[in-house]
């Protein structure tokens, strides 16, 4: 999930409900240097709390790969919806035409 849904509270809902959680703590630069690239993992820490546990998991190798996962899934679709569709408000009111707008849309 982007920063904007990090919170220790939702991070703590997910361990609860058995979800592992890979929510950005953050904004990240764009162009890390090569020896951050290639950096070894750090070590994880002693008995973490659910959100140290993810801000570990975030800074592994392979956090960073499923983290990087949300750029080919879910964010080219919504760039397609608003930039070439040009969809960037609903103009129905009430939920039934919501939905039936967003249909049309997707």
């Amino acid at each position: 999930a982007d920063n904007g849904y990090f919170s220790e509270g939702n991070v703590n809902a997910c361990a609860a409900a058995g979800i592992e959680p890979v929510i950005a703590m953050g904004r990240e630069a764009h162009h890390p240097s090569l020896a951050e690239r290639f950096a070894e993992d750090p070590t994880p820490p002693k008995d973490p709390t659910p959100v140290a546990s993810m801000r570990h998991r975030l800074q592994t190798k392979e956090g960073k790969k499923r983290y990087a996962l949300r750029k080919q899934t879910p964010e080219p679709v919504f760039g397609i919806i608003k930039s070439v569709l040009g969809f960037r408000q609903f103009l129905l009111r009430g939920l039934d035409k919501v939905r039936g707008e967003w249909s049309l849309v997707t």
